[in-house]
């Protein structure tokens, strides 16, 4: 389905069959809501479950202006109001996990628990540099400069020679990213920071990182969990992606976490 929102022609899709809670997914930078396929077909004979391209990523348009994780927030808000959703659970990966932070921090009421996975709180001051060379990068060279070295990050040398299936479709997302909404996420990355305001999230937290994840390690993500009142936190044995190479165990971890809250 397609429905503009704050401009933005966006591609969602929601699967509201069960009748139960909402359910919202959202996805990392270089994704898009296909990622979500094996969970939301797990969760949705219980939920309503909502996934989505973010802005500039999958078959939802490029910004044509410079945007913040304000307006990445307010997106998600947008689309929920479209779907007829008042709350939600908020399930947010590596980018998608700011933006659940986001969204939180400006729509408290809006959320009945998040789960961040592969996450943290801000851009190090010493990190934003690499955000630009990024940008740069794909605008010049297109998304396949990055892509050999993007899935060494986001999975296990044994995950990828495990599963190469999984690691080509996920390749695949990554190369169909348009290249101007991917520097344009790199460039609201580079500026991401709501380590001050953590103290304010209301809602139950489950954070999730991975022991391997070199791109967020799992310490930040840890930092972040403890500035959160009501958080647990969890360490799987995978990369940066640890809800789809430890699909299994995080499955399972979500929907314990999720019965917890009802």
């Amino acid at each position: 389905m397609q429905v503009t929102v704050n401009g933005i022609d966006t591609h969602y899709v929601h699967d509201d069959r069960s009748g139960g809670p909402a359910l919202a997914f959202v996805h990392q930078l270089g994704g898009d809501l296909s990622i979500w396929d094996t969970l939301a077909g797990h969760f949705r004979h219980r939920y309503s479950v909502l996934r989505y391209d973010v802005r500039g990523h999958g078959a939802s348009r490029v910004a044509r202006e410079a945007f913040d994780f304000g307006a990445l927030g307010s997106d998600l808000a947008a689309l929920l109001d479209v779907a007829g959703i008042k709350r939600a659970h908020i399930v947010g990966m590596s980018m998608g996990g700011m933006i659940a932070q986001q969204f939180a921090l400006d729509h408290p009421d809006r959320v009945l628990t998040l789960t961040l996975c592969d996450t943290a709180s801000h851009t190090a001051a010493e990190a934003r540099a690499s955000w630009d060379t990024r940008a740069e990068t794909v605008r010049r060279e297109g998304l396949a400069a990055l892509a050999d070295a993007t899935m060494a990050r986001w999975f296990t040398a044994e995950f990828r020679g495990a599963q190469p299936h999984v690691i080509d479709r996920v390749r695949d997302v990554f190369l169909r990213t348009p290249a101007e909404g991917y520097a344009m996420a790199c460039e609201a990355l580079r500026n991401f920071d709501v380590e001050e305001r953590l103290a304010q999230v209301r809602a139950p937290v489950l954070a999730v990182a991975g022991r391997h994840d070199t791109g967020t390690p799992s310490a930040n993500t840890q930092a972040m969990a403890r500035a959160i009142p009501d958080s647990h936190f969890v360490v799987l044995d995978a990369a940066h992606l640890a809800p789809i190479e430890e699909s299994h165990r995080f499955t399972a971890l979500l929907e314990t976490f999720l019965k917890q809250q009802i």
